[in-house]
């Protein structure tokens, strides 16, 4: 059984527009990405939810904001990135960085995200349960890992 979540930000639960500089929380127009709301309301009543995020410049204030602009902040127990973490996403700690603050064995967590490399594939060797958001259904995914084609599947 899952009892954390972990979420990728930009492209899995948030619009990244791209060319838009600066921080997602300062953008004139910020946007949730399809069927983001009805997922994270549904699991925030089974498990707790947490973004993992590779958003370097920006601070975990940064990311509430974003958030709580698209009325997703609800349904968020907590934020990890670079910032508060002290480890980049994209390195091989950050995955094993979190799962020891949370403190709770591997086999309840799972990563949703939206790269392969970046949030599939870590998740993979930290040992916890890796989703994949893949919406060309011409990509191939390693062997254990689920495939979803919009947030809406995790209602289940």
């Amino acid at each position: 059984m899952i009892d954390i979540y972990l979420f990728d930000w930009g492209d899995t639960l948030m619009v990244d527009f791209p060319g838009v500089p600066g921080k997602m929380c300062d953008w004139e127009v910020v946007e949730a990405v399809d069927g983001a709301k009805e997922a994270l309301s549904y699991l925030s009543h089974h498990a707790k939810v947490y973004i993992a995020t590779g958003a370097a410049d920006s601070s975990e204030a940064d990311i509430v904001r974003a958030f709580e602009r698209v009325g997703l902040s609800q349904y968020i127990t907590g934020y990890f990135c670079q910032a508060n973490l002290g480890v980049a996403k994209g390195t091989p700690e950050f995955l094993p960085a979190i799962i020891d603050q949370l403190g709770i064995q591997k086999e309840h967590i799972a990563m949703v995200g939206d790269s392969l490399v970046k949030d599939i594939q870590p998740a993979l060797a930290a040992g916890i349960k890796p989703i994949w958001l893949c919406r060309d259904e011409q990509q191939i995914a390693p062997e254990s890992v689920q495939i979803i084609g919009s947030l809406r599947a995790l209602c289940f």
